[in-house]
Formats: structure tokens, sequence, C-alpha cells
């Protein structure tokens, strides 16, 4: 039987340089923690940020969240010691940012290889360039190399993309919708996860949740977020709705009948069902079976 499809669908960004955020981590009910040594660790602290992550991390007290550690850039003085010292820590995954090429990823994997990554840990690449926009199919593509360290998940980072292409904060976003468009093509044309960019106003929830629904409609997996605060909303939109599971295990009980074993296309309450239904209606109630129980 394979493997229930992890979910991401809230991934918070913690400051490797905030102990009490770190140990907080340990409680919220986010699927994913990226604990950051890049943008959100000023320069003279990041020495120290990388001992606390590395040393929050192996402890593995985080239970079932999927612990990820964001370094700092292939071309910055600290990457060789972020590296080392993360792989020992042996989180989940690793996360690079400012990848623009597919080279990028096969100098992170060198990296990874040279620091002895353990079997297991997994590769997730920042998309947050205008060039590594454009190079997004190819940068998914590198998922499928034989060469171990695998490529999971591909991240946008929206505030860099702005800044970088000069657009503009607009609500709705329309002027980044083909850039996270591309990036969600690009990661399922290779099995590739994808988590949208977050969302800066802690104060604006119908916005909030209205760019989650934009999100969850566009295909991407989850959001990464930057306050404890916007667990719970992006828990509730990237989650099956009762709704979707009820339908979805329609589609299933019918398509099981003996009757309709060989049929490529049922009725179920009136509407045309295909095959395609049944794999949409099979990998709801996975999605929805492998979220995190205790929440």
């Amino acid at each position: 039987m394979a493997a229930l499809p992890r979910p991401r669908r809230s991934a918070l960004y913690i400051p490797g340089s905030n102990a009490r955020a770190l140990d907080k981590g340990r409680s919220v009910a986010a699927d994913v923690l990226i604990l950051d040594l890049e943008d959100a660790v000023s320069v003279e602290a990041k020495e120290m940020a990388r001992a606390a992550v590395a040393a929050a991390v192996s402890v593995h007290a985080y239970g079932k969240r999927e612990v990820v550690v964001r370094v700092n850039g292939l071309d910055t003085p600290w990457i060789a010691r972020d590296i080392a010292a993360i792989v020992a820590a042996m989180p989940d995954a690793v996360l690079i940012p400012k990848i623009s090429r597919p080279e990028d990823i096969r100098r992170a994997r060198a990296a990874l290889h040279a620091a002895q990554a353990p079997e297991g840990l997994a590769l997730w690449a920042m998309i947050e360039t205008p060039l590594a926009v454009l190079n997004a199919g190819a940068i998914a593509a590198t998922a499928n190399s034989s060469t171990g360290v695998p490529l999971e998940a591909l991240v946008v980072g929206t505030n860099d993309l702005v800044r970088e292409t000069g657009m503009r904060y607009v609500p709705g976003r329309f002027n980044l919708v083909p850039a996270l468009a591309q990036t969600v093509l690009a990661a399922r044309a290779h099995g590739v996860a994808v988590l949208d960019g977050t969302f800066n106003e802690l104060n604006k929830w119908d916005a909030f949740r209205a760019e989650c629904q934009q999100g969850r409609d566009l295909g991407m997996d989850g959001k990464t977020l930057i306050h404890p605060r916007q667990i719970a909303i992006a828990n509730d939109v990237f989650a099956p709705s009762a709704d979707e599971v009820i339908w979805a295990e329609k589609v299933l009980a019918a398509f099981a009948r003996p009757e309709n074993a060989t049929r490529a296309v049922i009725s179920v309450e009136g509407r045309m069902v295909e095959r395609l239904h049944e794999r949409m209606a099979l990998r709801v109630i996975e999605t929805a079976t492998a979220i995190l129980p205790d929440e």
C-alpha cells in the first residue's frame, strides 16, 4: 500500500535566533515547521542561531510535525557550516533559498553529499526570483534525479519575488498569479509538493483566508506562515471539506460496485463521473486521512 500523502497545509517559519519560538514549535498545530537561519536571522546572530536550531532538531521533540531547516544561500559565507551542522541534526528536509536554475540544485546536492547527508533527508527549494519562475520546470525536473537527496517541495517566496520584479502588493495578487500558476504546473509535472508564500498582515483575517483559498484553488498544497495565529485558518482551508469527503466516499463506493468494475463512466447522483474522478476522490480521502489526528 502506498504511503499516505504528507499534509503540508501550514508551514510556520520560526526564527532560529528566537529560543522561545523554537520551544513553542513543539505545541503548535502546524503540519510543517521551517526553522529559519536565513532572512529571519541577523548577521550578528547567524552562528548562535545555527547552534540553537541544530540542538532543537537533534532532540526530535517536534512530534509528527515535518521539520525543515532553511539554511543561508549557496553563495553566502555561512552555507558550509549551516549544512554541516544541520545534516548532523537530521531534520526531515533542508530548504535552500534563492534557487534560480537546475545547477543550483546540483550544487546543493553536492554540498549535502559532502556533509554525508543521511538517507531520508530531502531537499526543498525556494522559488523567489524571476529566473527561478522561468526555470521552474527545469528545477522541478531535478526531482527525478537518481543521485539521492530527493527534491520534494518548491516553496514560493512571494516577498522576494515582488521585490525583484518591481511589482506592488495588490489585494487578490492578480499580478502574481501567473508566477504562482507556473510554479504549480512545474511541481505537478514532476511530482513535487508546492507551498504558497507568506501573508504579511496579522490583523486582516478575511484577506488572509481569501489568499489561502486562492492558493488552494491554484493547486498549492499549503501556505507558509509567519505567525502561529495563522495556522488554524491555513489548516482549515487546505484540508478537504466535509462535503468534499462525503462526495469522494460516494464516488469510490459507486465505482466499487461489481456492475461498475469495467465501466469508464458512471452516474453518481445525476452527475457524470469518470475514472479520473475516482482518482481525485481517492486523493481527497488519502489527504483527509493523513491530517494530523491531534488537532
